[in-house]
């Protein structure tokens, strides 16, 4: 059995490594067009800010410790060019000429390649992109050079990892995003803290604004912004997003969709022995079934050992599970992460849900250090089942996503959150953990003991219903709704004939800093035969989802 594995890093080594592991006499070749072919690309901005500060820490392996402990023939600077799969070869350029290299089964790991909009000046030599370890190198190359501004297009995950290690490294940096927040796959109202601390760390943020073209410059260029600003800039660094590398399997009859290889469960292509893993393929969305690739390495990773065993043991071969897309990164001081589906497509695939938000102390609010996290949970309605959720803060976040998303994938409920045993140590959590909360905040929904209320619906709340802040006195005299009546908590019971009367028959749309108090208060409010409903998330979400204009909107 001779194994061809076109591409490395994530997926391609994995499949080649599994293969190797389940035969010891498969001939398996490995043909990487770059000079690495096992590296650590999720790495790489954290050795341009010089957090990881040699080189051959980014390389995982090399072509020599690959063939030393796993007997692999590994093949760099090859780039495979032709794939005849009548002939069961394929083509490959290297720097001696072309060569045509037979299969017995061929793994197709050929990766994505950094997006280029049509934007005029796009070509100048001070635009990089952030995808090898070459581009690491010239990047932290130009900023020792002396570059003291940059401009990054783009804010998602490698966009944003990418200005944080500019600015760490003392440059004057600009973060410029075409969507109208940060981050485009977080909910909007968690994106405005990630935009907030970046802005605290010295990155100048601009949302919902495009370039529209740069212009080379002897000594720098020039970003503009279709705003009608303009940015200069020493270093521009693209980051608008991913395509799929796949034109030449394609052109060999690889069935393909928007440029992404379509598979089955077991990473079969529609050509006989071609397999094909990674971010160049299709996925179908675990929640939503919306078909599309997911660029990460974990998926990547899993996926080239499924490949490898429907190979070699297809008898037994698991069936590639549909990804989540669980994903994590850092911003500043703050952790942002996510798993499942968000509002956008949940809405996009008309799935009914309900969504809560809860702002939580990492660990007991009563031990030094607590600090508040923030997390929004998406469930089901009807049956409760999670669909998805995300969460912004300084600590904790990572271990309760990593819980959600193991839910998710059991095919948990909401409810079932709340019977989950977690470790609890006061250092650590607490007796009620975060998720627990959020199971607890969706059982009350879906038994109909609460019903919830949106910052998003502002408007429309303070023109229809009576809202009803019951924080303290203090609080509401820092920033309140226009309109709101302001009752404490500890009052409402007192007080219930001045809110009949300020309601005058109106819903009562009642509200806190978190959404605790409030519920409490609905609660008495419901059993005096009034029709409520709370803020999700309180003062803090509502904050959080006007953003900038908090200021101009709260009195």
């Amino acid at each position: 059995m001779r194994l061809v594995v076109v591409g490395g890093v994530a997926g391609g080594m994995s499949a080649a490594a599994r293969a190797r592991r389940l035969d010891e006499t498969a001939e398996i070749i490995v043909l990487e067009r770059g000079e690495h072919v096992s590296f650590a690309n999720c790495g790489l901005p954290y050795f341009v800010g010089g957090e990881i500060v040699e080189e051959s820490k980014l390389l995982v392996q090399t072509p020599q410790s690959l063939a030393a402990a796993l007997n692999l023939d590994v093949r760099v600077n090859h780039d495979v060019v032709g794939l005849d799969a009548a002939a069961k070869t394929v083509t490959v350029m290297t720097a001696e000429g072309s060569d045509t290299i037979p299969y017995d089964a061929l793994v197709l790991s050929p990766g994505a390649a950094a997006l280029r909009p049509p934007i005029p000046g796009l070509d100048s030599p001070r635009v990089r992109t952030l995808r090898t370890v070459g581009d690491a190198e010239a990047l932290r190359d130009a900023v020792l050079q002396g570059a003291s501004r940059a401009v990054v297009l783009g804010a998602g995950f490698i966009g944003i990892e990418a200005a944080e290690a500019l600015a760490l490294r003392g440059l004057q940096t600009t973060l410029v995003e075409l969507a109208p927040h940060v981050l485009p796959p977080l909910e909007a109202e968690l994106a405005s803290l990630a935009a907030e601390e970046l802005r605290r760390i010295g990155i100048d943020v601009r949302e919902g604004v495009g370039a529209q073209s740069l212009v080379p410059g002897l000594r720098h260029d020039t970003v503009a912004l279709a705003d009608g600003t303009t940015v200069d800039a020493d270093i521009v660094v693209l980051s608008v997003g991913v395509r799929p590398d796949t034109a030449t399997f394609e052109a060999a009859g690889v069935t393909c969709e928007r440029g992404a290889i379509v598979i089955d469960e077991h990473g079969r292509t529609n050509l006989t022995d071609v397999y094909a893993v990674g971010d160049a393929v299709v996925s179908t969305d675990a929640v939503t079934g919306v078909r599309r690739p997911v660029a990460l390495a974990g998926p990547a990773n899993r996926a080239g050992r499924l490949v490898a065993d429907a190979i070699f043991t297809p008898a037994t071969a698991r069936p590639m599970p549909a990804p989540l897309g669980t994903a994590i990164v850092r911003v500043g001081e703050l952790t942002a992460a996510m798993t499942g589906a968000n509002r956008a497509s949940l809405d996009a695939a008309a799935i009914p849900y309900h969504t809560v938000h809860l702002h939580p102390g990492q660990h007991a609010g009563y031990f030094p250090g607590a600090v508040t996290m923030h997390l929004m949970v998406h469930f089901r309605a009807g049956d409760g089942l999670l669909l998805g959720a995300q969460g912004v803060g300084p600590d904790g976040v990572d271990k309760r996503i990593d819980v959600l998303a193991t839910a998710i994938r059991g095919g948990l409920s909401v409810t079932d959150l709340i019977d989950l045993d977690l470790a609890y140590a006061p250092p650590y959590g607490s007796a009620k953990d975060p998720v627990n909360m959020a199971g607890m905040v969706g059982e009350n929904i879906l038994n109909g003991s609460l019903s919830l209320w949106y910052a998003s619906d502002l408007d429309t709340v303070v023109e229809d219903r009576l809202v009803l802040d019951v924080r303290s006195a203090a609080e509401f005299a820092a920033g309140h709704v226009p309109g709101a009546f302001n009752v404490p908590h500890t009052e409402v019971r007192a007080r219930l004939d001045e809110i009949r009367g300020a309601a005058a028959g109106r819903h009562v749309a009642v509200m806190c800093a978190a959404g605790i108090r409030s519920y409490l208060a609905h609660r008495i409010l419901v059993a005096e035969g009034f029709t409520s409903s709370m803020l999700s998330g309180g003062m803090q979400t509502l904050r959080a989802t006007l953003g900038a204009r908090a200021e101009s909107v709260l009195v």
